[in-house]
């Protein structure tokens, strides 16, 4: 499976604006939660799962995320290539990252806000690897 951006749409008259994403089934989400970096140089990465799959939606702001498929979880290719995808919050576009894949996170404006969704509940697997942020070479 590879990585596919859901995506969103935004509705806007005199009562408002409503942001919405029809085309995303959250029937296999189980927890959230939320990323806010503090700083603009600052790159989460490279952090992944073997079994657990992710979804990725901005609520403010925008971001710089990257996914590398995992060829070998214990001593991976550091020629990978990463897939790059800017999401913001202008559109409710929802990044689906399947698993077998590592992501790179950066935020690209201030006050920037990621909501993280799982297929998995903290501590029901264990299934998360890390790779130093400089180990590939991108």
């Amino acid at each position: 499976m590879f990585p596919k951006l859901i995506l969103g749409g935004c509705y806007e008259d005199a009562r408002g604006t409503i942001k919405y994403n029809n085309r995303f089934n959250a029937s296999e989400i189980k927890r959230f939660y939320l990323i806010e970096n503090k700083s603009l140089r600052f790159v989460r990465a490279w952090q992944g799962h073997k079994i657990e799959q992710r979804w990725f939606l901005v609520s403010k702001g925008s971001f710089k995320i990257q996914l590398i498929a995992i060829d070998n979880w214990e001593h991976p290719s550091k020629n990978l290539i990463p897939d790059t995808f800017f999401l913001n919050e202008n559109q409710f576009d929802i990044l689906h990252v399947p698993s077998g894949y590592v992501s790179s996170i950066q935020v690209l404006e201030r006050e920037s806000k990621l909501i993280v969704m799982a297929n998995y509940l903290l501590g029901e697997i264990n299934d998360e690897y890390r790779y130093d942020v400089t180990y590939f070479n991108i």
